[in-house]
């Protein structure tokens, strides 16, 4: 029986040895593929796998700061954690606020909790995809739902802050006049679970721990993770770079609004 209080807990805990980093003179160095690394992304991943195997010794955890575990051992797990230890480092480089730590267990190739902390805002997001979806801020939780359905005269369209897409242009030119909405790592995810947003294209490449909590968070408020063929989302893929995706309240809408056939007909695979 996994305990999501504890795993919330925890990723306080790791915004805490995050947050203790943010208020340094911290330095940056470059991983393999150019993205950014910094002493908080390292020590949110010792402390929550630490947690995590010492809590639940049976349950793997993949995380992105210890992804080298080669998929002749990966499929044999049913079960596992997905952590992105420091989601949106380029945001926490530009010292804006807005990145997350986020904890997804997955069971047979799906995401069935979530988790997503945003330590300088003290907002904690949990989910349990048969269960609800939560936010916790300043003592007080509230069942977090999406919006039912978008006006078809106004829809708020939530972007990343760091990646810009050529191809969001294709979606917009079919859409009403739209609201764009700008945050950074996994809190787009959170924007359309809370009703703040009612659509999110994702066009560029991501990893599975980018990806797996959000999709728990949404699901579980009540919309839909899928790829531009309205099939949901899976986890533990032989190659652990995600395809382009599509957040949104409904899956009908995404097909009524002809959003689907659009992002289809673009060719991104």
């Amino acid at each position: 029986m996994i305990d999501l209080d504890f795993v919330g807990n925890l990723a306080i805990e790791a915004g805490k040895a995050i947050l203790e980093v943010y208020e340094t003179d911290f330095g940056v160095d470059q991983k393999g593929d150019n993205s950014p690394i910094t002493l908080a992304d390292r020590r949110s991943h010792q402390l929550l796998s630490r947690q995590l195997q010492k809590k639940y010794p049976d349950i793997p955890v993949l995380s992105e700061e210890g992804k080298e575990v080669p998929y002749t051992t990966r499929r044999e797990w049913n079960r596992f954690w997905l952590v992105d230890p420091l989601d949106g480092t380029k945001e926490f480089v530009k010292r804006n606020g807005e990145f997350t730590v986020n904890i997804a267990l997955i069971e047979e190739s799906r995401p069935l909790f979530g988790v997503i902390y945003l330590p300088v805002a003290r907002r904690l997001y949990l989910a349990h995809t048969a269960e609800g979806c939560w936010e916790i801020h300043e003592g007080r939780k509230r069942p977090l739902n999406v919006a039912r359905y978008p006006s078809s005269e106004h829809i708020r369209l939530v972007k990343s802050r760091s990646h810009p897409s050529p191809n969001l242009e294709a979606i917009l030119d079919i859409l009403p006049p739209c609201d764009v909405i700008k945050r950074g790592s996994a809190l787009k995810f959170c924007a359309i679970a809370a009703a703040e947003a009612d659509f999110y294209p994702r066009f560029g490449p991501t990893w599975e721990w980018d990806t797996a909590a959000g999709q728990a968070i949404v699901e579980a408020a009540g919309g839909v993770v899928v790829d531009f063929h309205g099939k949901p989302f899976t986890y533990n893929k032989p190659n652990l770079i995600n395809g382009p995706f599509l957040v949104a309240s409904s899956l009908e809408w995404l097909k009524r609004s002809g959003v689907l056939e659009k992002a289809a007909s673009l060719g991104i695979v």
